[in-house]
């Protein structure tokens, strides 16, 4: 806890509504949306880079652990304040400080919701593609310090391929700003990239300079549906050998079609075992004329329906089956664990089914959804957490799935960290020769381990 010396710094620093330390309102702020809590013994607010560079100046000479967080969106508890310490809300940074349609780069705070910096984008004909399912409230500082994903990755990447520099606070009161404007520099190691994913191991982002592109003119989408999962991922193929790089490229197993089915989204017909979805974009002649290949393509593998939409309307009614998913599988079970694992792309049939044998193998069903055109799959454990029983098999069953995607060559998170939720198991993908390095590299940073100890590495 807290000393009334340390109590006072942090009032003079943090004034007014800018600091919580009172235990209920601070409460809020010491959990995510993994479900996962603990009680910090401050919070803070800060509005500029220099409140944050003093105050990891103070938490270096307090030793006091410090948890940077914004909105919480965090799938694997990577924000909670396990050690007590003192969380940093960074909404209160969250200013666009620039926006260049030469240069093609933008420079934001933190605190920034994705969504809402894509929207004021628009206009301007610019585009920033990442886009995790969380985009309408994360934002960017926390899409960087977790290297989030989305369904556009498939074509366009991820948050490390947009972040061409940054401005960040270190342990200490030390700033660093590697990277700039430049869309491509080699000079030096690249410390910014070495951020991005660190999920606030290493300091505090305070600024992010971001790379934009020229806004699609237009884009498509479609929707097939199959037998079998087999058949399925047969057809993704035939899609990617006619050529066509789609933006999105999702798949949806039986156990999530029946979820969404009875949530009332009967896009598929009664037998359907598995649905792909994908989206195209680019000038509008183009467009509809992949669309048509890509039909094409999929007619060989006899989908029960080929659905194309070309329209806003059109789309949002096919995407209406994806977006749907999280809260439709409570409609089978009154709980779930969700993974985010990833394999080597062709080895998606035969994760599928390794997973389906680590639940089915232990009295439990499993929904397995998500972007088949990079590997990441989400694979959802369905149980009641009443039955004590079912707790200790889905425990086992969510070992099971980790191990078999480790087996396929595959990576432990595709796209949510580990934090609390998964870092238990970094030993098994990382052996001790590699975790001796991150462990140093973090020392570099953080010689005290106070920046969000208790995760992963840290």
């Amino acid at each position: 806890m807290l000393n009334d010396r340390q109590r006072d710094f942090l009032v003079s620093l943090f004034p007014g509504d800018s600091i919580l330390l009172d235990p209920e309102q601070a409460a809020a702020l010491g959990v995510d949306s993994s479900g996962h809590a603990a009680l910090p013994w401050a919070a803070v607010r800060p509005q500029t880079e220099e409140q944050v560079q003093e105050l990891l100046r103070f938490a270096q000479a307090e030793n006091i652990p410090v948890y940077p967080r914004a909105r919480g969106t965090s799938r694997v508890g990577g924000t909670v304040p396990v050690r007590g310490g003192i969380v940093v809300s960074l909404l209160r940074m969250n200013r666009v400080l620039d926006v260049d349609a030469t240069d093609f780069v933008a420079q934001v705070e933190p605190g920034v919701v994705t969504g809402q910096f894509q929207a004021l984008l628009k206009p301007q004909r610019l585009f920033y593609p990442p886009d995790p399912a969380s985009a309408g409230y994360s934002t960017l500082g926390g899409n960087a310090a977790t290297c989030a994903g989305g369904m556009r990755a498939v074509k366009y990447g991820v948050t490390r391929d947009y972040v061409l520099g940054l401005s960040a606070a270190l342990p200490g009161g030390r700033i660093i700003r590697p990277g700039g404007r430049c869309h491509k520099d080699v000079s030096g190691l690249d410390l910014t990239r070495l951020f991005v994913g660190s999920g606030g191991s290493l300091g505090i982002i305070t600024k992010l300079t971001l790379k934009l592109l020229p806004l699609p003119e237009a884009q498509a989408s479609l929707l097939a549906a199959f037998t079998d999962m087999d058949a399925a991922l047969s057809a993704a193929q035939l899609g990617f050998s006619a050529g066509i790089l789609p933006v999105s490229l999702e798949f949806l197993d039986d156990v999530t079609l029946e979820a969404v089915a009875r949530a009332g989204c009967e896009l598929c017909p009664p037998g359907t075992g598995a649905a792909l979805l994908f989206r195209l974009d680019g000038s509008e002649g183009a467009v509809l004329a992949d669309l048509e290949r890509l039909r094409a393509a999929l007619e060989p593998a006899r989908p029960l329906v080929l659905e194309t939409a070309a329209t806003p309307g059109a789309e949002e009614r096919l995407w209406e089956i994806r977006r749907t998913v999280s809260q439709a599988l409570h409609r089978l079970s009154p709980d779930k664990s969700g993974e985010d694992v990833a394999v080597p792309r062709g080895r998606v049939p035969a994760a599928v089914a390794a997973f389906r044998a680590a639940a089915e193998g232990r009295g439990l069903r499993v929904a397995c959804f998500g972007h088949l055109g990079d590997g990441n799959i989400h694979v959802n454990l369905l149980y009641d957490a009443q039955d004590p029983d079912e707790l200790v098999r889905a425990k086992a069953a969510k070992e099971g799935i980790l191990r078999a995607a480790l087996d396929l060559g595959g990576t432990l998170s595709g796209e949510h960290g580990l934090g609390l939720a998964k870092g238990p198991y970094l030993a098994w993908r990382h052996p001790p020769e590699e975790l001796e390095v991150l462990r140093a590299v973090k020392a570099v940073f953080d010689p005290q381990n106070i920046m969000n100890p208790g995760k992963e590495w840290g």
